[in-house]
Order: C-alpha cells, then structure tokens, then sequence
C-alpha cells in the first residue's frame, strides 16, 4: 500500500504502440513524474488523489468503485469513431465486424462520459461540439485543453536542413490504413496540383515537389501510388517519436490530411518546429492553425461523406507559404510558443485533476 501523503494520479488505460493517445500518455505522465506526482496505471494500486481516463477503458467495475469512493475520475475525449458510418461510399467501405467494433466503442466511451466521469477534458471546442451533438450535453463540468509539445525537444534550432533544390510536402500520420488511405490520397493529388502551379507560375522558385510520407503504409497502396503518380515520393514509415522534430524541420510544409481531427500532434509538433501547415477546415484544425501558422481552406464537399476534397484551392493557397518561408516558419514558432507548451497543457490537466 502506497503512502497517502504523496500525490498519485491513476491513468488509464496503459496505451501502447503509436498513435495519438501513446503519445500524450508519455508526456503527460514524463510530465507529471517530473513535479514530483506519482502515477500508476493499475484501478486497484490505491490510494490516488484521481482517475484520468484517455478516452475509455473495460475496467467499469474498478472505475464505478473508484467513482463510489469520491475519488475525482476525469475523461479526456478524442473524437469518436466515425468512418464506420461512411461505409457503403463508392471510395470507402468497412465490414460488419469493424462497424461492431467501432460502435461498441463509442458506446462505451458515452457511458463512462453520462454515468462515471465527475470532469470531462475535450481536446478542442470540436470535439466538445460533437459528442454533444451526438450524445447529448453532459452535466459534468467540462475544459477544453489543448495538446501541448515539449518547446526546447519541438524546435526550430537543430541541424537538419531543407532541400534547396524542391519543396518538401511532409505528410504524418501513425497509420494511413483503415480508412486513413485516403489522406495519403489527397496528399499525392495537392503535391501534383501544387507542382503544377509551381511549374505555371514562373517564379523564382523550385519547381520540384517530394512528398514524405511518415507513418504505417500497406505495401499495396505504396506500390500503386509509385506507379501512378510523377511525383517523388518519400516513404519513412513508422518513426520513433524521437525523430519528428528533425523531420519537421526539414520540410517546407505539413499537409494534415486527417479529416475531423479532434487535435492532431503532428500539427502541434509541426508548429513548434517552426513548420507551416496546411489543411482543411474539418475537425479542429481551424481553431489549431491561426493567422500566418499555415492556410487552411474549406474542403469543398462534405467530408464526412469522404468525398473528394479541393486540392487546388488549397495548393494555391500553400503557394503564398513556399514563397515567404521565413514569414510563416516565425508565425508557426510564436503561435506554438503562446498556446502549445507542454507545461501549459500539464498544468491544466493538474488544475482538473487536483485543483
């Protein structure tokens, strides 16, 4: 039995693997052992001063006794899932069993947001938007509370640097399978319609795109866009988090091809690297991306029908960043820097935690 003069936090589920979730456990947790507060993974390794839970967990009998017993449980909502629900589109589909699964959890995530949870976290006005729309207000008090980067690891001073002699469209993603082959998708056709104008514009410029794509391919979708496609394509596959900043530095742009992300890292990351981005305004990303960050443009059709979304309007658009690079690059630093630091998200965590 721990000592109950020390503060615990107990965070739920242990996420493993790479992702959005993986990634903001590791922080908030290297985080909070940082200022000194323990923290276990395991409902039943009492006493905590608090529950957070990353999205949703199994475990509803531990969760209802810890509830039972007065201790706060905080659950931080994503998005739910939703592609599911597209299915039967000429460009995407899904099988009976991934719509079981994908709406048992969004069921599961509803219960414990109405009946266990004392605090919601939203990552963004978005995704509080959305489950409110879906499922109803909850009567839980609730924030909204960023994703946030370590400043000095997401920086723009390193070593690495930019090609000179092309543009480098960066594109990241944990996986692009599942659905998420689309954006890869969308990518390929903004790096052909941003090379064309490039091409037409005669300017000063370099004429040659690369698109780098980081994340989980299928060898199948590689092998098709290599062969259909002029454009020079990059593959780094799955990276350890370690690389990213070096990564973004060494691009000229991000394309954030998730369609209604609740609060996406790599554009956080992205931005605190000094790296623009560029992307459609679904999810959260205009609330994320402001003034000379990057362009975000409007997406054309619907988005969550998945239909086709208006790459030319946007590559016009990251025309005006390619061409003052060092304009944007300071934008993006100085809005990471006043709303996406770590300690800021942590201390906002702690406040609706502890406070």
């Amino acid at each position: 039995m721990k000592s109950a003069g020390s503060s615990r936090i107990c965070v739920v589920p242990f996420t493993q693997g790479v992702g959005g979730m993986v990634s903001f456990r590791y922080k908030l947790c290297t985080g909070l052992a940082a200022r000194g507060i323990e923290v276990t993974h395991d409902l039943s390794d009492e006493p905590y001063q608090a529950v957070l839970v990353i999205g949703g967990t199994r475990q509803l009998g531990k969760l209802w006794h810890a509830h039972r017993q007065g201790i706060p449980v905080v659950q931080r909502l994503d998005g739910m899932n939703w592609l599911h629900r597209a299915a039967g589109t000429p460009r995407f589909s899904t099988g009976l069993r991934h719509y079981i699964r994908a709406e048992y959890g969004n069921a599961l995530l509803s219960f414990i947001r109405r009946h266990l949870a004392d605090r919601l976290v939203y990552q963004s006005k978005f995704v509080h938007d959305w489950w409110n729309r879906v499922y109803g207000t909850a009567t839980s008090p609730c924030s909204i509370i960023y994703n946030g980067v370590d400043l000095d690891i997401y920086s723009p001073c390193g070593d690495t640097s930019r090609p000179e002699d092309r543009f480098r469209l960066l594109l990241v993603e944990g996986s692009l399978m599942g659905g998420y082959e689309l954006g890869l998708e969308s990518a390929v056709h903004l790096a052909e319609n941003l090379a064309g104008l490039l091409k037409d514009a005669n300017r000063r410029l370099p004429s040659q795109i690369e698109l780098m794509i980081v994340g989980r391919v299928a060898d199948a979708i590689r092998r098709r866009w290599e062969q259909s496609t002029d454009i020079a394509l990059k593959w780094i596959g799955v990276v350890e988090r370690e690389r990213i900043p070096e990564i973004d530095r060494s691009a000229h742009l991000l394309y954030s091809s998730d369609i209604n992300a609740a609060c996406p890292n790599s554009v956080i990351e992205a931005l605190a690297c000094g790296l623009p981005v560029i992307g459609f305004a679904t999810g959260a990303l205009p609330e994320l991306v402001r003034g000379d960050a990057g362009r975000i443009t409007a997406y054309g059709s619907d988005p969550w029908r998945l239909q086709p979304p208006d790459t030319l309007t946007l590559a016009k658009s990251a025309l005006e960043i390619l061409e003052e690079q060092e304009r944007f690059r300071i934008a993006a630093r100085q809005l990471a820097e006043a709303e996406y630091g770590l300690d800021k998200m942590i201390e906002k965590y702690l406040e609706v935690l502890l406070g």
